[in-house]
């Protein structure tokens, strides 16, 4: 299975090839990019430079042109794809159908790719974006079991990529409003989810409060790990309970499901994590590029290694063992 790591900067694409990865997933300093944070991604001559590193040591690079199109501003969209085509992209990652439509016509010989952004979670879905567009692999929501993974991939005409490992989202990625209700701001558009700028932390009675704009998240007691805040893994108080109604605050770690996703036919494994620094990219990959030689050997692999890199210091499988309450 090949891995697919992350790189928010040149200096983190350098990691990632110096760590083994397979390939790097990047985008540009815009609204074309759904991890848009200031300082953070390439200009037009970075990712020219970052591929010509890559492709030196043989690896390819993956440029996620994957927001939705404003009304009115596709320009943006379609300058985006042609500079990342010069650049020389080994594929690029998609989500807005106008944007696909764009990059199939102009450029019918570059590999194209359904960003996880277009929720494509089924066959028919999948079979639309490969008869459309020509898109040679679909990136899939976090939210399927290993099963329906199984299922999707003996039904579909294209190669499929899964999330191992990073920041978990809860919801259908693409239709997901929860942050922009509390916010303004799009994670399909704007392309942060729960940004910065409206997140707020106070302490209160001994307590640690974080806030979503004008709403209260999470109270942590004094050394409780906190989680950032999330509305979808936020602790509420019910009528049954208080709690956390979907996921805890936790993050993805999918290397004890790797043996079920390679039987499963799954292509490659994504990394996330564009917004992290050096050190993390390079501790993850390799342990990643470790546990796929070991799998190939048949040797069983340690499952804690990471912890320290996660979320609130706690992992989960999430969707893949289909445990959601």
């Amino acid at each position: 299975m090949e891995l697919i790591c992350p790189a928010g900067t040149p200096a983190a694409l350098r990691a990632a090839v110096g760590a083994g990865a397979d390939a790097v997933y990047c985008g540009f300093r815009d609204e074309t990019n759904a991890r848009n944070f200031p300082g953070l991604n390439f200009s037009h001559e970075e990712l020219r430079s970052g591929i010509a590193h890559a492709h030196a040591h043989g690896v390819k690079v993956l440029v996620a042109i994957n927001t939705f199109a404003r009304a009115g501003a596709l320009d943006l969209w379609r300058r985006a794809v042609d500079a990342a085509v010069g650049a020389g992209a080994d594929a690029l990652i998609v989500a807005d159908v106008g944007v696909l439509d764009y990059a199939a016509r102009r450029h019918p010989d570059q590999r194209l790719h359904v960003s996880v952004q277009a929720a494509a979670a089924n066959p028919d879905a999948i079979d639309f974006y490969v008869k459309a567009f020509g898109v040679r692999r679909v990136v899939l929501p976090r939210v399927l079991s290993v099963a329906e993974i199984a299922a999707i991939v003996r039904e579909v005409g294209c190669e499929t990529e899964v999330f191992v490992f990073g920041g978990l989202c809860v919801m259908e990625e693409g239709r997901c409003s929860l942050s922009s209700y509390a916010t303004g701001q799009s994670p399909n558009m704007n392309g942060v989810c729960s940004p910065a700028s409206h997140v707020h932390y106070r302490e209160q009675d001994g307590e640690l409060i974080s806030r979503l704009g004008a709403f209260t998240v999470n109270k942590f007691s004094a050394g409780e790990p906190a989680g950032y805040p999330t509305l979808c893994k936020g602790r509420f108080q019910t009528a049954h309970a208080t709690g956390y109604l979907f996921e805890d605050p936790v993050s993805l770690d999918a290397t004890a499901m790797l043996p079920a996703l390679r039987k499963a036919g799954v292509t490659a494994l994504k990394i996330e994590g564009r917004q992290r620094g050096r050190a993390y990219i390079e501790r993850v990959v390799r342990n990643f590029r470790t546990r796929l030689a070991e799998l190939d050997d048949g040797v069983p692999a340690p499952l804690d290694d990471l912890v320290a890199l996660t979320e609130g210091q706690s992992t989960t499988a999430g969707a893949y063992r289909k445990s959601w309450r």
